[in-house]
C-alpha cells in the first residue's frame, strides 16, 4: 500500500516551551510575538488576544497545560498529544534540536541526544553518497533518511515502513519529507522483509538499514535477510546498517560483531562506522 496519499498537517505544533512562550507574553499583555510553530524549522508573528491567539488567519485558544516531552497538534477542535496506542505506545517527542525524534513503548528509536536525529541521518546518508542512484531505505521512520537522499539528488527512492502508526507520526511532523511532493520517491506501507523477496536482483545502487532492535525485529537481522540485501544490491553497492550497542553493557552481546559476520556471508565487505556497519557488494 502506498502511504502518499496520507493527508499532511499544516497546522500549528506546540511543545511546553512554546506554550510558556505564548502564556508568559499573553500575560504581559504583548500583542503580538515571533517563535516557531513548526519544530524550529521557521518563525512565524502570532497576534495574541485576551482568550485566543491568531496564526494564518485562524484563531486558537490558550491551551491549559502543555507536558513536557510532549508535542501538541490541533484536532479542529483542541490541542491534541501526537501519539497513539494500537499494540504499542508511539509518540512523536520533541528535541533541544527542533528535529523530533519518536519513541516505541518508551524506547528511544532516534538519537537526540548529543546530536540532531535530522544531522545524525545526513551523516549515515552521505555515507552512501545518494546522488543519481537508485536506493532502498527498508525503515523509513520519520523519513530522515529519505530528506537527505532527496535533497542529495537520489534518482530513485524506495521507502517501507511497516507501521501505519509512525506513517501517522510523519503526517504531523514538517521534518519528515512529502512523499506526494516528490516524483521518484515511492513510499510503502509494509513490512520490507517480506517486500523484499519481489524487489528484482541487482535493482538498487545502496541501501539503508536502520532496523528496530535486535529484540524487537529480529528477522531484519537473520542471514535470510542479509542474503536478500546482496541479491537485490547491485555489485559494488553499498549498504549503511545502522546497529548500535544494545545490550553490550549488560549482556556483553556485540551485535555489530555479530552484523559483520552475517554480512560477510551474503557476499559483503565490511567495516565499523560510527554507530553502525559500512559494506560493500562484492563482486559476484
Amino acid at each position: 500500500m502506498s502511504a502518499a496519499e496520507l493527508p499532511r498537517y499544516r497546522g500549528p505544533l506546540l511543545t511546553h516551551d512554546v506554550c510558556e512562550v505564548l502564556s508568559k507574553a499573553a500575560r504581559a499583555g504583548s500583542a503580538s510575538i515571533e517563535c516557531s510553530l513548526d519544530l524550529q524549522r521557521t518563525r512565524s508573528s502570532i497576534s495574541l488576544g485576551r482568550e485566543t491567539w491568531d496564526w494564518n488567519g485562524a484563531q486558537y485558544p490558550y491551551p491549559d497545560k502543555c507536558k513536557e516531552r510532549t508535542i501538541y497538534y490541533w484536532d479542529g477542535e483542541a490541542f491534541r498529544p501526537i501519539s497513539r496506542y494500537s499494540d504499542a505506545l508511539i509518540k512523536l517527542v520533541p528535541t533541544s534540536w527542533g528535529p523530533p525524534t519518536f519513541e516505541i513503548d518508551g524506547i528511544k528509536m532516534l538519537p537526540s541526544e548529543h546530536v540532531s536525529p535530522f544531522e545524525d541521518a545526513r551523516r549515515k546518508v552521505d555515507l552512501i553518497q545518494p546522488r543519481g542512484k537508485s536506493i532502498l531505505d527498508t525503515c523509513g521512520g520519520l523519513g530522515y533518511f529519505a530528506a537527505w537522499c532527496l535533497s542529495g539528488g537520489v534518482a530513485h527512492l524506495r521507502s517501507y515502513e511497516k507501521n501505519p502508526d509512525v506513517l501517522w507520526l510523519r503526517s504531523l511532523n514538517p521534518w519528515s519529507p512529502d512523499a506526494a511532493m516528490h516524483s521518484g520517491f515511492d513510499l510503502e506501507c509494509g513490512d520490507v522483509s517480506v517486500a523484499i523477496e519481489s524487489l528484482p536482483e541487482q535493482s538498487f545502487d545502496a541501501v539503508l538499514h536502520d532496523p528496530p532492535r535486535f529484540g524487537i525485529a529480529g528477522e531484519l537481522y537473520s542471514q535470510r535477510f542479509y542474503d536478500e540485501l546482496a541479491r537485490v544490491l547491485k555489485a559494488g553497492g553499498k549498504l549503511f546498517h545502522y546497529t548500535g550497542t544494545p545490550n553490550k553493557l549488560t549482556s556483553g552481546r556485540d551485535v555489530p560483531a555479530e552484523v559483520t559476520t552475517r554480512l560477510r556471508r551474503a557476499g559483503f565487505s565490511t567495516r565499523l562506522e560510527g554507530d553502525g556497519v559500512l559494506a560493500v557488494r562484492q563482486r559476484r
